[in-house]
């Protein structure tokens, strides 16, 4: 009998009427034949409201205590689909993280998944019922209840896919799969059938919330086949495994932006060792996440270093810099918050050598200035004026065809 891990986000199960749609889902499965274990999260809005009630209380909530609050979300949820499916006539068993033996470190607010006992839910199925669990949260060492942050559903499910051997795990959500591009910015966009691991991490790290990065990861280091679909409507959705025979055809798969930069600059450093440390470290101790870096050639004895952080960081940062500027000797500090990044990501760039320069014509021919640029072996970055993204996008996304085939480059570039 097959096996499957089955996630549902809290647009998912937004409303009774949802959690009853998902049930008729899950029991219609069941009745077909396949063996079900349901995550689910909290109801959409819930999550906040809890946290809009301890920050009325305290500004700065006791992380172990906010946990404790948080977690009760999904119990609703798990609760109320398992009614919803037991009065469909088929038997369902309920399970908060700790429960099950979902094992974190202890890191509140943020803990990372170490073990899973899969023993009780493998009892479940084997006397015919759906097993549905809490995603989100698990519990450390000592018996604490801890969260996994935001998009930590997705999380739960893979490992325990990963855990019970599963034969995929199939993530619902209100989009119907993962796509070139924002299809809000590009119309045309096309759905991807299928993505590497790789791929997907570029994606969801470059701006693309379909998945929580982490759990990507997590399906990567466990070979778990994962599945994007819509709680909404019928589709085969995208698969996410591991590279395969004939997927190395396409050369671009996606485009993926971010609109939530800002690039810091300062000018007129010495050039001399330890001057990189001496600018960043400051930087990584107010845990503050850098992006893309440059250190430009030295001249007359100095060099200028530029980064870019996330925009919620930006005055943070700015500040930080400054006082290494004094500290160092520099000239000067410089800073935009009105940036953009447009990546270009497949699997495909690692033999072949023209996407870089269709990149970069594409944006020329629009008028679009790159001020910076970041390589990797299945992403080239740039990062441009803010105004500038949507064109940049429907550009590149033309460019390369996306909206007809796996990404090419045209024979006319």
């Amino acid at each position: 009998m097959t096996l499957i891990v089955q996630k549902f986000g809290g647009t998912s199960v937004g409303t009774l009427e949802r959690i009853e749609a998902v049930a008729e889902k899950l029991v219609a499965s069941r009745r077909k034949g396949q063996d079900l274990v349901v995550v689910v999260s909290a109801m959409s809005g819930e999550t906040n409201r809890l946290l809009a009630l301890a920050h009325e209380i305290d500004p700065q909530p006791n992380p172990r205590e906010l946990d404790v609050l948080l977690s009760t979300g999904e119990q609703v949820t798990i609760a109320l689909l398992s009614i919803a499916i037991e009065q469909r006539g088929i038997p369902a068993r309920s399970y908060t993280g700790a429960q099950v033996h979902i094992r974190t470190d202890s890191a509140y607010n943020k803990a990372r998944i170490q073990e899973v006992d899969a023993k009780r839910i493998r009892d479940d199925l084997s006397h015919g019922r759906i097993v549905v669990v809490a995603g989100f949260q698990g519990v450390d060492e000592k018996g604490n209840i801890t969260t996994l942050g935001r998009g930590g559903s997705d999380t739960t499910a893979v490992a325990l896919t990963a855990a019970l051997g599963a034969d995929e795990c199939q993530i619902y959500t209100d989009v119907d799969g993962v796509y070139t591009t924002d299809p809000r910015v590009v119309p045309e966009a096309r759905r991807l059938d299928h993505l590497t691991y790789e791929e997907m991490l570029e994606l969801a790290s470059l701006g693309a919330k379909v998945l929580q990065i982490r759990s990507v990861e997590f399906a990567s280091k466990y070979q778990v086949p994962l599945r994007v679909l819509s709680s909404f409507e019928s589709g085969e959705g995208t698969l996410i495994t591991a590279e395969v025979e004939g997927m190395e055809e396409p050369l671009i798969s996606g485009i993926a932006f971010n609109r939530d930069e800002a690039k810091l600059t300062i000018l007129g450093v010495p050039d001399k060792p330890g001057v990189a440390y001496h600018i960043l470290g400051p930087i990584s101790d107010a845990n503050i996440g850098v992006d893309m870096i440059i250190q430009n050639v030295g001249r007359d004895g100095t060099t200028d270093f530029t980064f870019t952080v996330h925009r919620n960081d930006y005055r943070k940062a700015l500040e930080i810099l400054r006082e290494a500027s004094r500290n160092l000797g520099a000239r000067e500090v410089r800073g935009d918050d009105k940036i953009a990044k447009i990546s270009v990501v497949g699997v495909g760039m690692r033999s072949h050598a023209g996407i870089a320069s269709t990149m970069f014509h594409t944006l020329a021919q629009e008028g679009i200035n790159i001020q910076m640029i970041s390589t990797s072996e299945i992403k080239i970055s740039v990062v441009v004026d803010e105004k500038y993204l949507e064109l940049g996008v429907r550009a590149l996304h033309s460019a390369f065809e996306l909206e007809k085939t796996p990404g090419r480059i045209p024979s006319s570039l």
